[in-house]
């Protein structure tokens, strides 16, 4: 088991749509929970404008029970939204909420979006979760709510960008790939719990199988890696104002997983 003084790892996984945690983290996730790790899940956005079906007081309860159960199937401490879909912009107050969340759970690896996505709301994410880890040590920096800031080392990771390419449709490629041919399959059961986003993906994107789509989209980072199944890709942060430079807990909890 990884653990150091203060106990477990602690693991805060950032996304900004409800599911978007299960596409592009969640095996990740729960390699680290296997290795001993304490998992954190929180989604910005609430997922109010991802449907065809439903009104908006609806799909936000609708995906907020979703989030939960896949939250508890992952085995992770789950954090509510803050924001509706479209409307996650980089700004400032948001930044204080997620701070003060960062602040709140103290992790030593953060997981955020990719900083170069097709959508808007993803990159701004991605920023915004830089911002608030940044600032978890300034005792000058005010939270919303106000938590006592952090000294503590920290290593940022983004994922990879929904569809494996940039705004501009440049692949975009991983420092480091982490095997998950072991829990593809409780990757794929996690994101079945998404269930209002089948026909929304179908509508939207022209998906006819989100499931499906999750498993080619590993397959792929498998085949760019040359040696896995399946994988997840990550690129780590500058660890300049985040920790020293050669801190690296998920490499080293997941060494033998990862090329």
């Amino acid at each position: 088991m990884n653990v150091h003084d203060n106990g477990p790892l602690k693991v805060f996984a950032l996304g900004c749509h409800p599911d978007d945690i299960e596409f592009m983290m969640s095996g990740t996730l729960f390699l680290l929970k296997e290795s001993g790790a304490q998992l954190h899940y929180m989604n910005l956005a609430n997922g109010n404008c991802g449907t065809q079906e439903y009104g908006r007081a609806e799909i936000e309860t609708i995906r907020e029970q979703e989030a939960k159960e896949a939250a508890a199937f992952l085995g992770a401490s789950w954090y509510p939204s803050i924001e509706n879909d479209i409307e996650v912009v980089y700004d400032l107050a948001l930044v204080r909420q997620v701070a003060a969340a960062v602040r709140g759970i103290a992790p030593d690896i953060m997981l955020v979006p990719a900083l170069h996505d097709y959508m808007e709301d993803h990159m701004n994410t991605a920023r915004i979760g830089v911002t608030a880890a940044f600032a978890r040590g300034m005792p000058n920096f005010r939270t919303n709510p106000e938590v006592p800031p952090v000294q503590k080392e920290l290593a940022l990771y983004h994922a990879l960008p929904y569809g494996l390419h940039d705004g501009m449709g440049t692949k975009v490629h991983p420092h480091f790939f982490i095997d998950i041919a072991s829990v593809i399959d409780r990757k794929e059961q996690m994101l079945a719990f998404h269930r209002s986003q089948r026909n929304w993906l179908d509508d939207s994107q022209g998906i006819d199988s989100y499931l499906q789509t999750m498993r080619d989209m590993s397959a792929q980072v498998g085949a760019d890696s040359g040696r896995f199944a399946s994988a997840e890709g990550w690129i780590r942060h500058n660890p300049l104002g985040y920790s020293s430079p050669d801190y690296a807990p998920l490499e080293n909890m997941l060494a033998d997983y990862r090329l």
